[in-house]
């Protein structure tokens, strides 16, 4: 009886060591720890978007945002680059540049995407009204730091914050903000939304409660296809925590106003480009505003087999799969060209082009925010100054390159302008309007800062200068981006009255802003100048961002 009790205690105590290993690097597969995403999905169903009338009623401009996720400034051929060494060619969206004017100095709102996402729809810093996170699941902190703790410059994870976070799905835009949909309304727009949303995904916070007349979006993110679906091609990353904890999390869904969710039909961003050329069809005779926010070019790296295929010139695996998935939005850009043209709206509709924010580290590929340093999650130049393209033929004549700043955040004011909406007069509204520095009307760009912080880190630019402040490493960086704009020569002990000036206007800016709807438990060291496949060090340049 001992010598059994003895081996039974053997074996009990042998599961429990391998349940222990096998915990400490899959626990983050168990289920409720991304419960708000991970829910059931059904089968996929058709969409039926609503009917325009029958003849024009307005001759009001249309206007067609298309917002791509993470996409790097070299990732656009128009810009001078393109994946593969310049091989991989963006000839639609180059062929937007052409017939209407190439932004060289585009800028997201900030380096991480709903907060971004907030201030494109608000015209307004999402700091202004407590937006300063992107939402992530209790436990999401816990998984990165313990992932990086044998790091040499591990992450600071605080677990009380963590702990009393809310539900993803609860960490919305508030309802009090306007929206340009909601601006539109008295104009007689039609506005839709296509696409990733991540601004909260109960009935409070979905789309159609933030003034859009209809729907077919994701929560905050979705596989391409299924993993296994013959047609895909994946390209895992076994490096990146943040890869990681989406093949094992993520559904392959979407969902239209307030259903439950269900299967797209396809390859995800094909699906959502042909959903949005159907709106075009049924609103042709009404003025809309279709926000189309493709998922792409975002992680998980899913490229059509056919795609792929395209691109044996590229060696390495998982740039190859980028490219493709490039190539898929650059193929939904010439589709909703193609049925603007078709319908005949194409001479009377605004299109903008952007990202919501630089490409990321965490790909572990180079290059793609270049000539820029830094990535997705830093103020570096490579966070934040991303592929900006604005056709309207009725006003911006073809060929155009304008060097001005222009920011996602200009895009509400810009909107209003063109429908002839009033701005909200009871709010501060931090974008400008645009058109008149596009179409030539007027010269130079507009006067207003851009700024952003996420916690201690901060970023402001005035008039071509641009500081930065990270006050957990007490460093500051002050560029000269009119004659140094890949953020080369740090002048912060040479130009003192430059920085005194733009320190003072960041106080300010810093005075004005709301405390946090809820706080990040996690700051993480972000390499400027390495990919994370490269390693940080202690003698690499880097920022603490807090999420």
């Amino acid at each position: 009886m001992k010598k059994a009790l003895g081996i039974t205690g053997a074996v009990l105590i042998l599961v429990l060591i391998l349940g222990a290993i096998w915990f400490k690097h899959n626990w983050y597969k168990m289920p409720g720890i991304m419960a708000s995403i991970k829910n059931p999905t059904g089968e996929n169903r058709e969409i039926v978007w609503q009917d325009g009338p029958d003849a024009r009623t307005s001759d009001k401009p249309n206007v067609v945002v298309i917002l791509v996720d993470d996409l790097g400034f070299n990732e656009v051929s128009s810009y001078g680059g393109g994946m593969g060494n310049g091989g991989v060619k963006t000839n639609h969206i180059d062929q937007l540049a052409a017939d209407g004017v190439l932004c060289t100095n585009g800028y997201s709102a900030t380096a991480v995407c709903s907060p971004s996402r907030a201030a494109l729809l608000t015209g307004r810093f999402p700091t202004r009204f407590g937006y300063e996170f992107t939402p992530t699941s209790k436990g999401f902190g816990k998984l990165i730091a313990k992932m990086q703790e044998d790091k040499e410059l591990p992450p600071i994870y605080d677990a009380d914050i963590d702990n009393n976070l809310p539900p993803t799905n609860r960490m919305g835009l508030p309802t009090s903000e306007i929206t340009i949909p909601e601006m539109l309304q008295s104009e007689g727009y039609h506005s839709v939304h296509i696409g990733k949303w991540h601004l909260g995904g109960t009935k409070e916070f979905i789309p159609t409660n933030h003034g859009f007349d209809e729907s077919l979006w994701i929560e905050s993110g979705s596989m391409f296809l299924p993993e296994d679906d013959p047609n895909i091609v994946n390209a895992k990353l076994p490096f990146d925590p943040i890869d990681k904890f989406l093949w094992p999390n993520l559904p392959y869904a979407v969902q239209f106003n307030n259903s439950p969710r269900f299967e797209p039909d396809g390859y995800l961003t094909d699906y959502l480009t042909n959903e949005a050329v159907k709106v075009i069809e049924k609103n042709k005779n009404q003025p809309f505003f279709l926000y189309l926010a493709y998922w792409a070019v975002h992680t998980p790296l899913q490229a059509l087999q056919s795609d792929y295929d395209k691109l044996d010139f590229i060696e390495d695996h998982a740039e190859r799969v980028q490219a493709a998935m490039v190539m898929a939005v650059d193929r939904g850009v010439g589709k909703v060209r193609q049925s603007l043209k078709e319908n005949g709206l194409d001479e009377n509709t605004m299109i903008i082009f952007t990202s919501d924010n630089g490409a990321p580290h965490y790909v572990g590929l180079p290059d793609l925010n270049k000539p820029y340093r830094g990535w997705k999650i830093s103020y570096f130049e490579g966070g934040v100054h991303i592929p900006y393209i604005v056709s309207y033929p009725k006003e911006i004549a073809s060929g155009q390159s304008y060097e001005g700043r222009v920011s996602n955040l200009d895009i509400f004011s810009t909107v209003a302008s063109l429908a002839g909406a009033s701005l909200p007069s009871d709010r501060k509204i931090d974008g400008a309007n645009v058109l008149p520095f596009l179409s030539g009307e007027q010269e130079g760009e507009p006067e207003r800062p851009l700024f952003s912080k996420s916690d201690g880190y901060s970023f402001l630019i005035k008039n071509g200068w641009k500081l930065q402040v990270d006050e957990e490493q007490q460093k500051t960086w002050l560029y000269n981006l009119n004659d140094d704009p890949t953020e080369q020569n740090n002048l912060v002990d040479i130009e003192l009255k430059k920085l005194a000036e733009l320190s003072m206007l960041r106080n300010e800016l810093l005075s004005e802003q709301a405390d946090p709807i809820w706080k990040g438990a996690l700051k993480s060291p972000i390499s400027i100048d390495k990919h994370i496949k490269e390693g940080l060090t202690q003698e690499d340049e880097f920022v603490y961002w807090t999420n």
